[in-house]
């Protein structure tokens, strides 16, 4: 008999039926030779402290730092856990083989593997790896099985990811809890993702309450309806772009001009009052903008919270319920690129996008149907890129058609949609114009300079997909038409600025920071880059920020972070760098990956663990109580 085991009863009953086995069983569906069991997401988990020595039991400095020799694992203590392992340790004992069905990830080979263990599982075991729940995903799934020895680098990824948030967790909570908290019955938690994550939004909260706004004034002029505003060259932005490509053409850069103070800048206005603008150049220039990319997870999450208003825990139950509905593929991904071998299925996909209807509306028909008519669909380097994908792909539509689907889900279904429709249609096109003029101060030769842009679509190409019937697009500015020396009455006038403190942080934002190790990066190119060093997995960074706030550490209001008191409290402790720093944490969340890629050893990774742990438990043992 061969045993499936999924990470979930609704995952099962999935691939049990593609299987044949229909018998409804206490814990397990049979047939066909199959037997499909399942688990609760994680039925076992790394020991406590006090299960590998009884000295561990009690919270004391002199027993740190707690490493074990070994670690262990154990069940879940709860009554349906035990039961369901029974009937999945009864069935492993007498399989022929096991095909491990966990979710596609770290986290689910993990899970599974831990529970093989656990059961005693001696037969051979093989790997279903799918990136879609629908019948022919899984069907192509069991034709490709893999031993499961061609995962054994996610597994001992997985296994280090568990072991160093025991061992850093386990350890730090408890020495800083004592060291500065004896007394206060107060846990002062600290862990390997969550500390960096905390130390991101109290140092932007300390910016934002430090902050001291500057006041400036900006000159501008009215020249035949049009605003024209004032600007210099910016020498210095020049020599740093010469600087940085030495070969290429030395390029003028302007930037604004600010005055300091009002009176300043009504001086400037008496020199060129009176005087006519004069138009110097029209520079027109084409470009071109590309489809935005497809979802990977804290893209969407990001998306959601930005447009929907959802928390990026939210995000990810929603578009999990989706793939577990076969509708979308799976989810926790950290790409945004597809395989070559997904473009011969992306009709069928369009072509279910196209019979999709909402409360009797097809939103997707009018959007496919220009991509059809016996046309190969658009094929770019920026969609498809084998070497960009690993294990997974990005999150896009299966093809089957939603049924039944809640408001919120359709939502999230809907920014999948159009996103994946969109990465076939042509670029957006567009031209913008640039005028610059002068206004010549006084009597001499000396002017000040004036600048106004404008933009006009004139292909929408992809943006059509995200434009409804009834907006005109917030982009376009068009310019009236001027011709370079012609020149007239203006009128100038000042305004005042103030510059504005950064703002907290949001799901949103707190995402990508945790994406990018704390960088700001708008440039997609650089965000991958630095995606190897982000901190915590797509996976679970939105259960890192839900458990600050279940810790007192952070509060959401409306949709910003903030510190609590007790996380200002925790950080202002903390001065072991690494406990707190996002950068260093990225580090090791790389060699995760790397151990994952069998391009570093875990062995080596272990005992790097160790010796930090040991280093910072001496380091804080000598800091002086605060």
């Amino acid at each position: 008999m061969i045993v499936c085991i999924a990470e979930k009863p609704s995952v099962a009953r999935e691939i049990a039926h593609v299987l044949g086995a229909d018998k409804q069983k206490d814990g397990y569906l049979e047939g066909n030779g199959y037997q499909v069991t399942w688990t609760f997401g994680h039925l076992c988990e790394l020991k406590e402290p006090h299960e590998y020595t009884p000295m561990w039991k009690s919270w004391s400095l002199g027993q740190l730092p707690m490493i074990p020799p070994r670690f262990g694992i154990k069940l879940k203590q709860d009554k349906g856990v035990e039961k369901q392992f029974h009937i999945i340790e009864g069935l492993m004992q007498k399989a022929d083989e096991i095909i491990n069905c966990g979710d596609a990830g770290q986290e689910g080979e993990l899970i599974q593997r831990w529970v093989m263990q656990k059961a005693g599982a001696k037969c051979p075991v093989k790997r279903l790896w799918v990136n879609s729940l629908t019948e022919e995903a899984i069907k192509e799934g069991f034709q490709t099985l893999k031993d499961q020895s061609a995962y054994q680098g996610l597994y001992e990824a997985g296994l280090m990811r568990a072991i160093g948030d025991w061992l850093l967790g386990m350890n730090a909570t408890r020495l800083y809890t004592q060291k500065f908290a004896a007394g206060k019955r107060q846990v002062l938690s600290v862990g390997r993702v969550q500390t960096p994550t905390l130390a991101l939004v109290v140092a932007r909260q300390r910016e934002i309450d430090n902050f001291v706004p500057r006041q400036s004034w900006v000159l501008s002029t009215l020249y035949r309806d049009t605003k024209f505003n004032a600007i210099e060259r910016d020498e210095e932005a020049e020599a740093e772009a010469a600087a940085k490509d030495q070969k290429a053409k030395p390029k003028v850069i302007y930037k604004a001009i600010e005055y300091a103070t009002e009176a300043e800048g009504n001086s400037a206005i008496e020199t060129i009052k009176g005087n006519p603008f004069t138009v110097l150049s029209v520079e027109k220039k084409k470009g071109t903008e590309a489809p935005p990319r497809l979802y990977d997870l804290t893209g969407l999450q990001v998306d959601c919270n930005k447009k929907l208003g959802l928390s990026a825990e939210q995000t990810l139950g929603i578009i999990q319920g989706l793939y577990e509905k076969k509708i979308t593929t799976y989810p926790r991904v950290d790409t945004t690129f597809l395989p070559d071998d997904i473009y011969a299925k992306c009709p069928q996909t369009m072509n279910g996008l196209y019979q999709t209807k909402f409360a009797g509306v097809a939103p997707y028909a009018d959007l496919v149907r220009p991509l059809g008519g016996g046309k190969a669909l658009r094929k770019s380097k920026k969609v498809f890129d084998n070497s960009k994908v690993t294990d997974h792909h990005a999150i896009i539509p299966t093809g089957i058609i939603p049924q039944g689907l809640t408001e919120l889900e359709q939502k999230v279904f809907d920014l999948v949609a159009r996103a994946f429709i969109a990465a076939f249609y042509d670029d957006c096109k567009f031209e913008t114009t640039t005028i610059i003029g002068e206004v010549k101060k006084g009597q001499d030769d000396k002017s000040i300079l004036f600048r106004a842009t404008g933009k006009m679509i004139v292909e929408e190409g992809w943006k059509a997909v995200f434009k409804k019937k009834t907006e005109t697009s917030e982009e376009e500015s068009s310019l009236p038409v001027f011709e370079k020396g012609e020149s007239g009455p203006h009128t100038p006038s000042l305004a005042e600025k103030w510059t504005t403190p950064p703002k907290p942080y949001t799901d949103a934002t707190l995402l990508r920071a945790m994406e990018t190790a704390g960088k700001t990066v708008e440039d997609e190119d650089l965000r991958d880059a630095l995606k190897e060093n982000g901190i915590g997995r797509p996976s679970t960074r939105a259960a890192i920020i839900e458990t600050l706030i279940r810790r007192h550490y952070i509060r959401r209001e409306r949709s910003a972070l903030h510190p609590t008191p007790t996380g200002f409290e925790l950080i202002d402790l903390i001065h072991e760098e690494l406990l707190k720093s996002a950068e260093l944490t990225g580090r090791w969340e790389r060699k995760l990956r790397q151990i994952e890629h069998h391009e570093y050893d875990a062995r080596t990774f272990l005992n790097e663990l160790k010796q930090m742990v040991s280093d910072i438990v001496l380091a804080v043992l000598r800091e002086p109580k605060q």
